[in-house]
């Protein structure tokens, strides 16, 4: 029943799925393996779950993949994470196509190489038709960095001096506002914490945090998730009825 498609797992999944993708690192120190390689067979785990969560109907779906903090990694990691951006987010457009994804990224881009963000204008445009599943990208990106981002555009923007500052005036402002909030974030590698990951999206999220490496995850791994989710119940700040 789980692998259903159509109404009756839309009515119990989550509609906005988020991701932290943690453990790359250990998995490939446990196979005495360079980080590298870990993070190379996470991106293939982050295929194998946009298949998945397409298969599934979730329709949409954040990869935490750079945060503002992981510029303090050693060096060699950064370069070749930049490299591992440059080159395989546009050369797999055929994937993306395949399976309907539409690729946004969130965050603060202009810290990037020329070739980066060339490579992220170049997805978004070349996927810009698909609707399938909308798949977003968080690169240089902090929760707390998006939130002061959309103050300034905010601040930006206004007209008048006296014009009261509300919670959907920030929203718009932020980098996709179309985007509806996070039903669900997921923390792969056994951490239990959120590292500054769509804090004002996740103020009702629910959360999961799994032991397993992010490396290993396939849609045995969504689909047992979304089952957790689904026995939840959300209650939104209210109370059930007696």
């Amino acid at each position: 029943m789980v692998d259903t498609i159509g109404s009756y797992v839309q009515n119990r999944y989550p509609t906005h799925i988020g991701i932290i993708m943690d453990g790359n690192g250990r998995w490939a120190k446990q196979r005495s393996l360079p980080r590298s390689m870990g993070h190379f067979e996470g991106v293939k785990a982050a295929k194998r779950i946009v298949k998945a969560a397409s298969e599934l109907e979730i329709p949409y779906l954040t990869y935490y993949a750079f945060s503002t903090e992981n510029w303090c990694r050693p060096a060699k990691e950064v370069d070749y994470l930049m490299n591992l951006f440059s080159t395989r987010l546009f050369s797999e457009i055929n994937f993306y196509n395949s399976v309907g994804a539409k690729i946004l990224v969130r965050g603060d881009i202009a810290r990037f190489p020329s070739s980066v963000q060339d490579a992220i204008h170049a997805t978004q445009d070349a996927t810009s038709h698909n609707s399938h599943i909308i798949v977003t990208l968080a690169i240089n990106y902090g929760g707390q960095d998006e939130i002061v981002r959309s103050v300034n555009r905010w601040l930006s923007e206004r007209t008048s001096v006296t014009k009261d500052f509300s919670a959907e005036e920030m929203m718009k402002h932020f980098d996709h506002p179309e985007i509806p909030t996070v039903d669900y974030i997921i923390r792969s590698g056994g951490e239990k914490r959120i590292s500054n990951f769509l804090l004002w999206e996740s103020a009702y999220a629910e959360l999961m945090f799994v032991d397993s490496l992010w490396p290993d995850w396939n849609k045995e791994h969504l689909v047992q998730a979304c089952e957790e989710y689904a026995n939840r119940i959300r209650r939104y700040g209210g109370v059930l009825d007696e």
